[in-house]
């Protein structure tokens, strides 16, 4: 049987209390959980690689490409299913991964985050100028369907929220998963020292290589799943801005644990919402004023504070 910690637990269990919540709260909250849990994802795979001492500034790139991938299988292909798009989105994303990881497994910290966004950006500059898939105003996409399967209205709206909930908080778990597995260690050894990890005949371009195509896999799925939840691709999913969003969201929450960038991007997105309605014109003002003060007073991000209360309970236990 699988032994299961905590967080995995958690997880799992996080499943069916969202789909319940999806029936009980307003409609605005659903649709912002909703929208959460795609780019959160994006933002756990900005984590793994932080973990592994790469930050990548060019994350966007595969949540674009996830969300273009099955947005011209639905417009261009007529596939509709949620299941197929989810696959394809995934696919491509590993494809192009795989690709590119060639490239970035040679160059670590700066180097590594400059190339990221250089690629993210081209496909930026790409997608703006092809009129085929709307150019700056991107395209729409078809409501999907779930096994041969239409639903409709609001049948329709809660059938999406539970197909993000479901594949979203396994992704978290698997993931979880592989971070407690050898090959999740290796990401640390090579943040630590990665000489050593060669010595102990680990290949470090090859792991790399490998966290980059995990992260972007994990991109493309957010990136469908976000883009299903509007019904909408555009260029600025791999804008900068886009990408710099996921770094924040991984700076704010912390790398302490799994679920960090899930509350996270929810937190992000709930302030978002008060700030522009506070300042409608200086809203980002007020997001840098928090991202400045998480570094200095918590620089290991929100989750920390969960840790320290964590650790005073033990100390009070023991005493």
């Amino acid at each position: 049987m699988m032994n299961l910690d905590r967080t995995e637990k958690l997880l799992l269990a996080g499943i069916p209390i969202l789909i319940l919540l999806g029936f009980v709260l307003p409609e605005w909250v659903v649709n912002y959980i909703q929208v959460s849990l795609g780019t959160g994802l994006v933002a756990l795979a900005v984590m793994i690689q932080m973990r592994a001492g790469l930050v990548s500034f060019g994350q966007g790139l595969y949540f674009c490409i996830g969300g273009y991938a099955a947005g011209m299988a639905g417009k261009f292909m007529g596939v509709s299913d949620i299941f197929i798009l989810l696959i394809i989105g995934m696919l491509v994303s590993l494809f192009m991964a795989f690709i590119a990881g060639f490239l970035l497994r040679r160059y670590r910290e700066i180097f590594f985050a400059m190339l990221s966004l250089a690629l993210s950006m081209i496909l930026y500059g790409l997608l703006s100028k092809l009129e085929v898939l709307g150019s700056t105003d991107g395209f729409n996409i078809p409501s999907p369907t779930y096994l041969g399967w239409a639903p409709e209205g609001d049948t329709a709206k809660h059938a999406l929220y539970i197909a993000t909930c479901i594949p979203a908080l396994l992704c978290a778990a698997l993931l979880n998963r592989y971070l407690r597995s050898p090959m999740g260690f290796i990401g640390e050894a090579l943040r630590e020292n990665e000489i050593r990890l060669e010595y102990l005949g680990t290949s470090a371009h090859r792991a790399v290589h490998i966290k980059y195509m995990i992260a972007a896999t994990v991109s493309g799925l957010g990136g469908v799943l976000w883009a299903l939840a509007l019904g909408h691709v555009d260029p600025e999913m791999t804008n900068w801005t886009t990408s710099g969003q996921f770094v924040f969201i991984s700076i704010l929450s912390g790398v302490g644990n799994i679920v960090a960038p899930l509350f996270g991007t929810f937190i992000l997105e709930i302030v978002r919402v008060y700030a522009v309605e506070a300042s409608p014109n200086t809203w980002q003002m007020i997001l840098g004023v928090i991202m400045l003060l998480t570094i200095i007073f918590l620089p290991k991000g929100l989750w920390s504070l969960i840790q320290r209360k964590k650790a005073s309970a033990e100390e009070t236990t023991q005493k």
